[in-house]
């Protein structure tokens, strides 16, 4: 599994690092300092959920057979 971040579209709400700080690192201003990763194993349930308190959808949870899970109808 892997994440995708749209950092331009963040707004600093570090609902994200609130998850999971070491997933979801933010810069000194706040914001998300990461366009992604592959997920540890192990940690899936934590990148999900960190993906899904974004409220402007902008981390995307690819799965290993490549399509998108999160954010609903996203598109690869």
């Amino acid at each position: 599994m892997k994440i995708r971040i749209e950092r331009a579209g963040c707004v600093g709400n570090a609902r994200c690092a609130a998850v999971s700080e070491t997933l979801y690192p933010l810069d000194d201003d706040g914001y998300i300092d990461t366009e992604g990763f592959d997920v540890p194993e192990g940690e899936e349930r934590a990148a999900k959920n960190g993906a899904r308190a974004c409220p402007e959808r902008i981390i995307f949870v690819e799965e290993d057979d490549g399509s998108i899970s999160w954010p609903p109808a996203a598109k690869a």
